[in-house]
């Protein structure tokens, strides 16, 4: 079984965790909350990991491939 795709998803969660945690620090959790910014900094996070696991959970996706092209 290949762990790549795991190690990247992970990877791409805790990124984000740290954003989150970044933001919290700045800010208040109820100002964080109501800031518009914030908010849709986060929705394109998500939009972002919600592809990647879509690309790197895909049959026809050849890491190994990609990783050489680079």
């Amino acid at each position: 079984m290949n762990l790549t795709p795991i190690a990247i998803i992970a990877i791409i969660f805790w990124g984000t965790a740290e954003i989150i945690k970044q933001i919290k620090k700045k800010n208040p959790a109820a100002e964080a909350q109501n800031d518009p910014e914030i908010m849709n900094q986060i929705a394109a996070l998500k939009e972002r990991v919600e592809t990647l696991e879509k690309i790197v959970t895909d049959d026809g996706y050849d890491l190994k491939k990609q990783f050489k092209s680079l």
